[in-house]
């Protein structure tokens, strides 16, 4: 999985804006899951290959249902949840 043309992070959301990611590499990422009125925040290190194609899908917008987000967007949300 090389995407080496990708700056990073990147980010994306979840068309429901429900779910939130930054993605750190092509080995790392955040992700904001907001349930109801409060929000988790995952850090996740890919060590195995679903992971990796879970990044892989989140920057090439593989799937269905992920949309281009802001730096501003996803800080927003870990202000908004307290998160930092």
């Amino acid at each position: 999985m090389s995407n080496k043309g990708t700056d990073f992070p990147q980010y994306r959301k979840l068309s429901n804006n429900k779910v939130y990611y930054r993605i750190r590499n092509e080995r790392e990422f955040d992700e904001i899951q907001l349930i109801g009125k409060n929000a988790q925040l995952f850090n996740i290190e890919a060590k195995q290959y679903p992971e990796m194609l879970r990044i892989k899908d989140l920057i090439s917008y593989t799937q269905d249902g992920f949309e281009s987000s802001t730096e501003e967007e996803f800080e927003k949300m870990l202000e908004m949840y307290g998160l930092q």
